[in-house]
């Protein structure tokens, strides 16, 4: 293999492996944390004092659970009954 084609590989490697880094920091950046619109069991993360993490809310729209949706479209989510996403834990809907 000539050199030329060589530092084209690597080049190219390196522009492949620059390009799938900034999609996925991109993908990150435009999610954010929606609190009160999961379904009991179906949270990303943080369902309140006493439980772990992922699937641990265990009432429907649950104020203290959130789930991850696209960046600017929680605050215009409307669930059952009216409620409404949010971008900070809600005091509704809490276990008892």
């Amino acid at each position: 293999m000539s050199n030329t084609m060589k530092t084209l590989a690597v080049a190219g490697a390196v522009a492949a492996a620059l390009t799938a880094h900034s999609t996925t920091t991109a993908t990150a950046m435009s999610k954010e944390k929606c609190y009160g619109i999961s379904l009991a069991g179906e949270n990303d993360c943080a369902a309140g004092p006493g439980t772990t993490c992922a699937g641990s809310s265990t009432v429907d729209y649950q104020g203290n659970a959130w789930k991850s949706v696209d960046a600017g479209t929680c605050v215009t989510m409307e669930k059952e009954g009216g409620r409404m996403g949010s971008l900070e834990p809600l005091d509704r809907d809490l276990p008892a």
